[in-house]
């Protein structure tokens, strides 16, 4: 369920919200589990986008009450602008290369076997210099000496849900995304797991702005809202309050 709220995507935690529900901006990779954790929660107002259009958002002072980011940098950068106070992470994630579903995994990765799967098509990615999933992305391409063959054949996206959307419509023949993204939707096929040790770790850090943000939070490192978390692909990485 999606509104417009003061000119951003927000959606609501399914179930009767509680009084004064708190406003979370998040990564729009957190979209359904976070959904699901709002909902056990007693309801929450969510609103989801690329990490560097949330992060520039409530340094803007858009009425935010809590923040989770896929992106240090950009949660660090919240940080310094002093639109946030400490962070602490959250959860983990994994990335993946992503085909149709039925598509036949990939033993090889090389750039030649993946330009021959993408048939002159796109490679979909989030855009590699502002969304997370995209620094990831081309941190892994270029470490595997894969990236200057590539980089002239990438379809590069606002955020990483998009780039999902592209290949399980068939609108690219490859993707990269997070390993979560992938579980998330019947219509992609995982085809690589990329190793965690090719790419800088993926981290979703969080802050509370106020108290109100505090309770939510709270909430979202304790082993209930873990559990659901888990059960969605991510890795908690917050200890119990």
């Amino acid at each position: 369920m999606m509104g417009c709220v003061l000119g951003f995507v927000a959606c609501f935690g399914a179930g009767p919200a509680r009084a004064e529900a708190p406003v979370v901006f998040a990564a729009a990779s957190l979209r359904g589990a976070l959904d699901a954790v709002a909902e056990a929660y007693g309801g929450a107002v969510l609103s989801y986008g690329g990490s560097g259009s949330m992060a520039r958002q409530v340094a803007q002072g858009a009425p935010a009450d809590v923040v989770i980011l896929a992106s240090d940098e950009w949660m660090e950068w919240l940080v310094a602008q002093g639109a946030v106070p400490e962070a602490q992470v959250l959860l983990g994630n994994s990335l993946v290369l992503i085909g149709p579903a039925g598509a036949e995994a990939m033993a090889e990765i090389s750039a030649e076997t993946i330009l021959a799967r993408l048939g002159g098509g796109r490679l979909a990615m989030g855009h590699a210099q502002s969304v997370p999933a995209g620094i990831y992305a081309r941190d892994w391409l270029e470490g595997a000496g894969l990236w200057e063959a590539l980089s002239p054949h990438l379809a590069e996206t606002e955020n990483v849900r998009v780039a999902l959307a592209f290949v399980a419509r068939g609108e690219a023949p490859l993707g990269i995304v997070y390993g979560t993204d992938a579980l998330a939707d019947p219509g992609v096929q995982v085809l690589y797991e990329v190793p965690e040790e090719r790419h800088a770790q993926i981290v979703y850090p969080a802050a509370a702005l106020t108290p109100k943000g505090n309770s939510f939070l709270t909430f979202l490192e304790g082993s209930e809202a873990k559990e659901i978390f888990e059960a969605y692909g991510f890795r908690p990485m917050a200890e119990d309050p």
